[in-house]
């Protein structure tokens, strides 16, 4: 987390933002989607299973509101389109 207090950017949580926290290593450099992959290599601890689920769910949330959002922005430009 960038103010290292686990919110993420603008408080939307972790494995939102690009990595530059102490767990994201790798978030926009090809290596990850901000799931800490630096922690398996020392440099934070593992989540339980409990915040791996609340981590995902998350990720899930967030990655199922941007597909509303594009699927609307292409409903509208094919509806232009005709």
């Amino acid at each position: 987390m960038p103010r290292y207090d686990g919110t993420g950017p603008a408080g939307q949580g972790s494995g939102t933002g690009f990595g530059h926290g102490p767990c994201g290593a790798g978030r926009g450099m090809g290596s990850g989607r901000g799931f800490g992959f630096r922690r398996f290599l020392g440099g934070c601890p593992a989540p339980s299973e409990k915040e791996e689920m609340g981590m995902l769910s998350e990720n899930e949330n967030i990655l199922e509101e941007e597909l509303r959002a594009i699927k609307s922005r292409l409903a509208q430009l094919k509806s232009k389109n005709k």
